[in-house]
């Protein structure tokens, strides 16, 4: 990396200035742009190949996972009006809410239970399908389901995928790939949940755990991976079929909306907020938005004050050549999910037209959200997922009106969907204890 001057850059950017004083902030991108064009090589199509790629596996995935037999295979969320949580905000921070609210729900998907699921377990389905096509175990045309068989797990036995994480990717990526047979081993930070752990273990991936940070867990793994000709790493600060796998979302979401009798166009647009950690997750959903959207959708990141790397490195323009240890910040939050201190160089190129911006938040509010959800509509999610609320308890108020105005939205036409990353896997003790956590 190359020398950097922090002085220089705390002194000159505003932004980066708030985020070393570990301050909450709304900061909106200056490159965003309404047009929606980005210079990548994905394209729709890719997007399209993803989508039939995982309704080809619908039928294995419904064999392997009852749990999915009510969208038949098809490893999807709800979408719901959340007005109970709407009340709850508007008096909690004596905000006013204009437009629907509504959750999406990513954190109960089926099988990992977290946003992870969709990039994770397609990447690793993507791995599946080509080694058993190389092996003459299917054509694209076939049914899946075959690849049940005793004999094409036997095959997939002699390969090795690896993974570096924080806990929802390991938990996608283990409890898929150990399901077809493969050999599973998760790198995991030292920040990763011990329940997250176990579980991985109980699924009968091996773990390897680091007492440092997730850029460090996920370099192991990189280079233990490459070390072995029969070894894939999935690579959550780099892949391209996470990127896709996370991407359909967008398609499926726009069926949601039809299905909801909720228009999305122009004078009624959509505004997203994503909790974001490395940014693949967030990035991908982003990117598929806005393949099915354009600019009628506003995407914001949301990131803990303690691990804001994606906000340093795109207000910097640095992107993966700064992280938060470079300002002393150390990751040391309670979003587990979130505590990355280097952002994916990949993704913050691509979200430089894209973006709309990125929020801020501390901890204790998370927890705040946490308990308002649960109340109000019965419903819990992890603090990582419930950064997704940042939005609507003031943080730069001003800012964000701001930014209504330039783009002339009459507020009451907005949709807003919060969107919520993890939760539905957390033991009952530990739903317990963090509903009971509050700061002093």
């Amino acid at each position: 990396m190359e020398d950097i001057n922090i002085a220089d850059l705390t002194e000159r950017i505003p932004a980066i200035k708030k985020a070393a004083e570990q301050k909450e902030q709304l900061w909106l991108n200056p490159l965003f742009s309404l047009c929606s064009e980005v210079e990548t090589d994905l394209t729709g199509k890719d997007i399209e190949d993803a989508e039939a790629r995982l309704k080809r596996f619908a039928p294995l995935i419904l064999r392997l996972f009852p749990e999915t037999e009510g969208r038949g295979g098809i490893i999807e969320s709800e979408l719901r009006e959340i007005n109970c949580m709407k009340e709850e905000l508007q008096q909690a921070f004596s905000a006013q809410i204009k437009g629907r609210l509504l959750l999406k729900m990513d954190s109960h998907l089926p099988i990992a239970g977290s946003v992870k699921a969709r990039g994770g377990i397609y990447d690793v389905l993507k791995h599946a399908e080509a080694l058993a096509i190389e092996g003459g175990f299917i054509e694209p045309e076939d049914n899946y389901e075959k690849l049940a068989s005793d004999e094409v797990r036997s095959f997939f036995e002699l390969h090795t995928i690896q993974v570096g994480s924080t806990g929802n990717l390991a938990l996608s990526v283990g409890i898929m790939g150990a399901k077809l047979g493969f050999k599973v081993i998760a790198h995991m930070s030292g920040d990763a949940k011990q329940w997250k752990k176990d579980l991985l273990r109980s699924n009968g991936v091996e773990i390897i755990e680091y007492l440092s940070d997730y850029s460090h867990a996920v370099q192991e793994g990189r280079n233990k991976s490459l070390k072995n000709p029969k070894s894939y790493f999935v690579d959550d600060e780099n892949s391209r079929e996470l990127f896709l796998g996370y991407s359909v979302a967008g398609r499926r979401l726009k069926d949601q909306l039809r299905e909801k009798s909720i228009r999305v166009g122009k004078g009624n647009p959509l505004f997203v907020y994503l909790p974001c950690g490395v940014g693949g997750a967030p990035g991908g959903i982003t990117f598929g938005l806005k393949k099915i959207f354009g600019p009628d959708v506003h995407c914001f990141f949301v990131e803990p004050v303690k691990a804001c790397c994606m906000l340093l490195g795109m207000a910097s323009g640095l992107d993966n050549g700064i992280s938060t240890e470079d300002f002393g910040i150390d990751c040391s939050t309670q979003a587990d999910g979130l505590a990355v201190g280097r952002p994916s160089a990949f993704i913050g190129k691509l979200m430089r037209p894209l973006l709309s911006g990125i929020y801020t938040v501390n901890d204790e509010r998370l927890f705040v959200f946490l308990r308002l959800l649960n109340k109000s509509c019965e419903i819990f999610i992890e603090p990582s997922a419930c950064a997704a609320f940042a939005g609507f308890c003031g943080i730069d108020g001003p800012v964000f009106s701001r930014y209504i105005e330039k783009l002339g939205i009459d507020e009451e036409n907005i949709t807003h969907i919060a969107w919520a990353t993890g939760g539905s896997m957390v033991p009952s003790q530990f739903k317990a204890e963090y509903l009971n956590t509050y700061f002093t």
